[in-house]
């Protein structure tokens, strides 16, 4: 255990948390889930750069880390999807955030099972800054009930993250397709 996959842990740790905040009504409950979903989605950085430096990538950071990142953007677009936070259109975008995560998901373990690894390229991180910003946003608009700005600017977050995550779909496959 060192100190890059603790952080891996504690994100996994506090998504009950913050699913549990966003339940609740209370704006205070909401600005809780709001810094905690921030500092979640600053320990995807950190991680990952902490193992790099102190040369402590271990292959059970490499395996949870990802997961990580999935079961907080999952679960807080499925949340806010039950709060109707995001609705309508904007459950377009959600869905192929979802269906591409799963989709990446089942073609990296293909591949790693074929001793392949297709590195995460700038525009892979662009999407998922993109995305966390979008949901820290859309978390954070139900706690701002007078500023419909965030909640707006979250939902163009949101159909931005999901282009991109379409680009990065296509992107994965093509670069999977000849190991088939």
């Amino acid at each position: 255990m060192n100190l890059s996959n603790f952080l891996t842990l504690i994100r996994i740790a506090v998504i009950p948390i913050i699913v549990l905040c966003i339940y609740l009504k209370s704006p205070i409950f909401g600005w809780t889930a709001f810094i905690l979903f921030c500092l979640a989605s600053i320990t995807d950085y950190f991680d990952g750069y902490l193992a790099r430096i102190r040369n402590e990538v271990t292959n059970f950071g490499t395996f949870l880390d990802p997961i990580a990142d999935k079961l907080l953007v999952a679960s807080v677009i499925l949340i806010l999807t039950s709060k109707n936070i995001i609705s309508d259109w904007e459950t377009i975008p959600a869905l192929i955030i979802l269906l591409r995560e799963i989709t990446v998901s089942g073609l990296r373990e293909y591949l790693a099972g074929i001793k392949v690894s297709i590195p995460v390229s700038r525009i892979a991180k662009l999407k998922t800054l993109l995305q966390l910003c979008a949901l820290a946003l859309l978390i954070l608009s139900e706690s701002i009930s007078n500023l419909a700005v965030i909640l707006y600017l979250g939902k163009i977050f949101l159909w931005v993250s999901a282009l991109l995550t379409l680009y990065t779909a296509y992107d994965y496959v093509k670069g999977s397709i000849k190991h088939f």
